[in-house]
C-alpha cells in the first residue's frame, strides 16, 4: 500500500474543492408561522439540514402553533420568541422570512429595514398600494433587499416562455395574456386554521381570491410586458360560496389594458383542482405554460401546436430560500419576478381593482412622464 505524504493529501484536497471553504449559512429570522408556506422553510432548514440557510430564530406568539411545529420538525422551543423586537435583538439574522398575515408585512419591514436587515415576504407585498410604497420607501432608505416570493417564479416554464416571448421574439409582439391560478378553495383543501382565519378576512389579506391568486397573473403580466404600468384595471368579483366566505370574494377577473396588450386574470377559489398555468400569445405563436415544466408552443409556419419540457435550471433557483441566499452573498442578481419594483406595480394593479370591483367600473392609472 503506497502512502501519501499528508502535505499532498491537503494539497489534493485543495485542488478537488477549487481551493473554496464551505459557504457560511446565511442566518435567517422567521416572522409568524401562519402562512402555510413557512412549511418550505421549516422542511429545508429541520429536515433536509440544508445548509444555505439557518434559521436563528423565530417570531410567533402563538405559543400552541409553535409548539406543534416543532415536533413536526424538531427544532428547539429556545428558537421562538414572542415578538420581532425581542428575536432581531437576541439572535441578530442577516434577514428574515415573513410567514405572517399580509397586514403585517409593513411592520416587518419597520422593524427589519432600519437595522439593515433583509426581507422576503409571501405573495403579495402588502394589502394596500399605500403600505407597499411605504415599505419600498424604507427599503430604500436603509439599502435592504425587500423581494416578495411567489411560488410561479420557480417554475422553469414560465422563464422558458418570457424567453421565447422577449429575448427570442419567436411569438412577435405580445398581443393578450391570459393567466390562471387558484384551487378548489382554502377550506376546501384542509389549510390549517390559523392560515384560514386570517386568509379569509379583507383586513388581514386585503381581499380573498382577488388578492391570493390575482397577484400571480399581475406579477407574470408586469414581468412579460417588463415592468410596464397598466393604463386601466376592470375587475369583477363573486361570492359563489358566501356560506363558506362571508367576508370575502371567492372568484376574481381582472382585466388589464395597455397600448397594444391585454391581460385577463383569472383568480379563483372555485376550480376543480388547482391550478397556476398561463397562455401568452403573440402576433405571430402563442407558448402556453402547463405546469411547472410542461409547455406548448406554436408558431407562425406550424402546422400544430407542439410540447416542450423546461429544464430546472430555467428558473433562477431551486427554491426562494438558495435563492435568497445567493442574491445576499453576490452570487446571483435580483430576478425581476421578486423584484420591488415589480410588486409596487402589482400593488397598484390590486389595489386598482379592489376599488373596480367596488364600483363596478375601470380605474385608470395616471401614466408616468
Amino acid at each position: 500500500m503506497v502512502r501519501i505524504p499528508l502535505y499532498i493529501a491537503f494539497l489534493l484536497m485543495s485542488l478537488l474543492t477549487n481551493g473554496q471553504s464551505p459557504k457560511k449559512p446565511i442566518r435567517i429570522g422567521i416572522v409568524g408561522l401562519v402562512h402555510s408556506h413557512v412549511h418550505g422553510i421549516l422542511n429545508k432548514a429541520f429536515r433536509q439540514k440544508q445548509t444555505d440557510v439557518e434559521i436563528v430564530g423565530i417570531a410567533e406568539p402563538n405559543r400552541e402553533l409553535a409548539e406543534r411545529f416543532a415536533k413536526q420538525y424538531g427544532y428547539s422551543m429556545s428558537l421562538v420568541y414572542p415578538t420581532i423586537a425581542e428575536m432581531l435583538d437576541k439572535t441578530k439574522p442577516e434577514a428574515v422570512t415573513d410567514f405572517g398575515r399580509i397586514v403585517d408585512h409593513k411592520k416587518t419591514v419597520e422593524a427589519c429595514a432600519p437595522r439593515g436587515i433583509h426581507v422576503m415576504v409571501e405573495k403579495p407585498l402588502a394589502t394596500s398600494f399605500a403600505d407597499a410604497q411605504q415599505m419600498g420607501s424604507l427599503a430604500k432608505k436603509h439599502s435592504v433587499q425587500l423581494l416578495t416570493n411567489y411560488e410561479t417564479t420557480w417554475y422553469g416554464s414560465n422563464h422558458k416562455a418570457f424567453a421565447l416571448a422577449n429575448s427570442e421574439k419567436a411569438i412577435g409582439d405580445l398581443r393578450k395574456i391570459v393567466v390562471h391560478d387558484g384551487h378548489q378553495g382554502p377550506k376546501e383543501i384542509n389549510v390549517n386554521k390559523e392560515f384560514l382565519d386570517w386568509l379569509t378576512d379583507p383586513a388581514t389579506n386585503g381581499a380573498g381570491a382577488l388578492f391570493d391568486f390575482g397577484c400571480y397573473g399581475a406579477n407574470l403580466s408586469t414581468w412579460l410586458l417588463r415592468n410596464q404600468r397598466p393604463l386601466s384595471v376592470m375587475a369583477v368579483t363573486q361570492q359563489i360560496k358566501p356560506d363558506i366566505y362571508p367576508k370575502v370574494d371567492d372568484e376574481a377577473t381582472i382585466i388589464l389594458t395597455y397600448p397594444k396588450t391585454q391581460t385577463i386574470i383569472q383568480a379563483s377559489w372555485n376550480w376543480p383542482f388547482s391550478r397556476k398555468d398561463m397562455e401568452v400569445y403573440g402576433q405571430t405563436g402563442y407558448v402556453f405554460t402547463v405546469d411547472g415544466t410542461r409547455m406548448r408552443l406554436r408558431r407562425k409556419d406550424d402546422k400544430a401546436e407542439r410540447s416542450l419540457e423546461a429544464a430546472p435550471t430555467d428558473a433562477p433557483a431551486a427554491d426562494p430560500f438558495a435563492y435568497f441566499a445567493s442574491l445576499l452573498r453576490g452570487e446571483t442578481k435580483p430576478d425581476e419576478l421578486t423584484s420591488l419594483e415589480n410588486n409596487l406595480i402589482v400593488m397598484e394593479i390590486l389595489d386598482a381593482a379592489r376599488q373596480s370591483a367596488k364600483t363596478g367600473k375601470a380605474v385608470s392609472l395616471k401614466q408616468k412622464l
